[in-house]
């Protein structure tokens, strides 16, 4: 296939970005076979080179980039970088400052000035700590320059066997070569055991190589490292980097009390702010590292000290209870209850009883947290944290069945909202007097205090609340009516229960109006007198004539009643009292035949005196 410059720079470069830089190199080397010199390619091989830790060839490509074009920045950046690894900090530092001076623009020389000065100062200290003093003459130089040259003379007349012995007791510091290679003395230990293994060290690998040569190139390599951190930053920069440390936190602990709140305001809204989050568990850790370091601080220190204890607790048991502990953030809360009152800090009782209340609600203790926002109430600044106490009592109240005075704390939370004129508070202490009123089966109230709640989520405006509201109020509605038509069916069972006792107590009368006919009929036997029972007989037809006037009269109202606007129940009553007349009617014409087969006894006069009065007492019944 056809592989062009462009192609071979792209995989190149690809593989280099995935950590490849062996395979990187063959793709660039065979990129510059095409274009020769070209300056961007020898750049990037010298990446390679440099990753791979040959910083000759690294500095060689580097330096081939600059030679048509002084000014190439990235040739400029890239020789600094090399120069920097190899522990040249001066000339890596001459190389960063004029490729600064051509890019401004560009951060990286800047941070290339910044580490490369770093490190000279790490290696000859700062400059500005030493003081030169003249004491004696300017022959000292002259005899300090002569004594330099005969230990030049004699180092150079060390045999190899001292030359050793030197590099021995520099391998001997353990302790140094721990600090500079930091995790990586470990391996080196170990590499140095196995060369002891000499049946080990003649074995050989897949690949044909030797273990004995593996395991020199990592101890090499080890070395080289830890020959390049002692120049870059040797032991006593270490130190003395140390004791700076130490100082920053001898300064630290010396701030002033005004740095040191602002220290721990920013401590504080970082908790806060991974709580927020939903970080709950580093909120609580930082919560919990933060009050151990505070309490180990004197009190002229930290400000506040027993304010900022009792609202670190608080903190804590916001967190725990947003993980589910219950338990414990009630005791974090208690706790800062605790702190609050032994250094008599009312908003911290305020937030501390806030917070054991909402616990047990959590936890269904009910009449626990009534209690608790019942000693709240007194430290309430606000009307409006007064109505808010009221609701939640009243809440509580509802969930333990006690609806009345649930209604009675929704009507002073009512009545607190509207003095500050919160229209939220008010839609919440509404809809808590409507739904006592629904458990206490007052529904004609209940509808209308959900319609005043719903104006006022129309206020606020809440919508998923006017969706709420509107469906409790249909239910309330539905059970509203049901409720009228119950007692619809009870009114009409206790009205058919006096009909019908009325009707009994009209059959009772006629049985006793019988008996006393038929006594008055066997007294009538008793005196044969005719004209008696004319007399009587007349009397009763006149009864009769006065009773069915009086029975014409009743119809006729019955009849004017029919003109107003209930001419259906009329009729129906007019239809019952005729059945009854007729009923009556009946029984009468019975009584009468009676009357008859009894007048076939001897004495017709008496039958005509009783028959009479019979008609006379129905007439009386009929009216």
């Amino acid at each position: 296939p056809i592989v062009t410059f462009g192609s071979l720079i792209t995989e190149g470069t690809a593989l280099s970005r995935r950590g490849q830089y062996r395979k990187a190199l063959g793709c660039f080397n065979n990129a510059l076979k095409l274009r020769e010199g070209d300056k961007k390619c020898l750049i990037t091989r010298s990446k390679c080179f440099l990753k791979l830790g040959d910083t000759e060839s690294s500095l060689k490509d580097a330096e081939d980039s600059l030679q048509k074009d002084k000014t190439f920045f990235e040739g400029l950046y890239q020789k600094a970088e090399t120069l920097y690894s190899m522990g040249d900090f001066e000339f890596a530092l001459v190389y960063y400052h004029r490729g600064q001076r051509l890019r401004p623009d560009l951060h990286k020389f800047h941070l290339g000035i910044n580490k490369a000065e770093e490190a000279i100062i790490n290696c000859i200290g700062n400059p500005a700590s030493l003081k030169l003093e003249n004491k004696e003459e300017l022959g000292f130089v002259s005899r300090q320059a002569e004594s330099r040259k005969t230990n030049q003379k004699l180092h150079k007349k060390q045999t190899k066997d001292q030359k050793g012995t030197k590099k021995q007791e520099r391998v001997k510091n353990p302790r140094a070569e721990r600090q500079l290679l930091g995790q990586l003395y470990d391996d080196k230990v170990y590499l140095e055991k196995l060369l002891k293994d000499e049946d080990l060290m003649q074995t050989s690998t897949r690949q044909g190589g030797k273990v004995r040569d593996l395991v020199l190139d990592g101890i090499s390599y080890l070395s080289q490292r830890r020959d390049f951190w002692q120049q870059e930053k040797p032991i006593y920069a270490r130190l003395y980097e140390r004791r700076l440390r130490q100082q920053r936190w001898s300064r630290v602990r010396r701030r002033k009390p005004a740095e040191v709140a602002r220290s721990i305001a920013k401590h504080m809204e970082d908790i806060e702010l991974m709580l927020a989050r939903g970080s709950a568990e580093k909120s609580c850790r930082k919560a919990e590292h933060m009050l151990k370091k505070i309490q180990g601080c004197p009190e002229d220190e930290v400000p506040n000290k027993n304010e900022l204890i009792g609202n670190l607790h608080s903190c804590i048991g916001n967190a725990q209870l947003e993980m589910g502990q219950m338990e414990a953030a009630l005791r974090s809360y208690k706790r800062d209850l605790d702190c609050a009152r032994r250094n008599a800090l009312p908003d911290a009782t305020s937030r501390a009883l806030d917070s054991i209340g909402r616990v047990y609600v959590r936890t269904s203790r009910f009449q626990q947290a009534i209690n608790t926002w019942e000693k709240r109430i007194p430290l309430a600044k606000s009307s409006l944290e007064k109505a808010w106490l009221f609701h939640e009592m009243g809440r509580c109240y509802l969930e333990l069945g006690e609806a009345e005075t649930a209604q009675d704390c929704g009507e002073k939370s009512l009545e607190l909202a509207d003095e500050e004129g919160d229209v939220e508070w008010q839609l919440h202490a509404t809809v808590l007097v409507a739904q006592a009123q629904v458990t206490l089966k007052d529904y004609r109230s209940a509808i209308l205090n959900f319609e005043k709640a719903l104006e006022k989520a129309k206020l606020v405006p809440d919508q998923e609340a006017q969706n709420t509201i509107m469906v409790a109020l249909d239910k309330v509605s539905k059970s509203f009516i049901k409720q009228l038509g119950k007692g619809i069916k009870e009114a009409t069972i206790s009205s058919q229960k006096g009909r019908d006792s009325s009707r009994e107590k009209t059959e009772n009368k006629l049985e006793k109006d019988g008996e006393r006919e038929e006594g008055e009929q066997q007294m009538g036997n008793e005196k044969p007198k005719e004209e008696a029972g004319n007399d009587t007989e007349a009397q009763g037809n006149a009864k009769d004539g006065g009773k069915d006037r009086e029975r014409e009269e009743g119809e006729q109202q019955m009849g004017n009643e029919d003109e107003k606007p209930k001419e259906e129940a009329g009729n129906d009553t007019e239809a019952q009292g005729n059945a009854e007349d007729g009923k009556k009617d009946r029984e009468i014409a019975e009584g009468e035949h009676q009357m008859g087969n009894e007048d076939e006894n001897p004495k017709a006069e008496a039958g005509n005196d009783t028959e009479p009065q019979g008609n006379a007492g129905d007439g009386e019944k009929d009216k």
